[in-house]
């Protein structure tokens, strides 16, 4: 965890709307990659939990738990207003809070 880089796990990630950086799960169809998500309430577009900033009603793209490793706040923008280069995603070990796991 030591070289985590500002990342931090999914328990802690802020549920009401904000929008951060997740790291997402490397799967067969391809490696890890960093997105930007929000947490949603249920609503007609879909159930509760993490969505993808740039989903859009009729095209939710939701993601379970288990896709997501950790999350980090959204970097600050450089001198000109511009956003910075996003971060390369979070590939050690899964994050386990104290007394969590066997």
């Amino acid at each position: 965890m030591a070289d985590s880089n500002g990342w931090q796990p999914m328990s802690d990630a802020p549920q009401d709307g904000t929008r951060v950086l997740v790291t997402v799960r490397s799967v067969e169809q391809g490696p890890a990659e960093v997105d930007m998500a929000y947490w949603a309430r249920a609503d007609r577009y879909g159930p509760e939990g993490w969505r993808a900033a740039d989903s859009s009603p009729g095209c939710v793209i939701a993601y379970a738990d288990p896709e997501l490793k950790c999350w980090m706040p959204l970097p600050n923008s450089d001198e000109s207003g511009r956003p910075q280069e996003l971060p390369p995603p979070y590939e050690g070990e899964d994050f386990v809070k104290d007394g969590a796991g066997i």
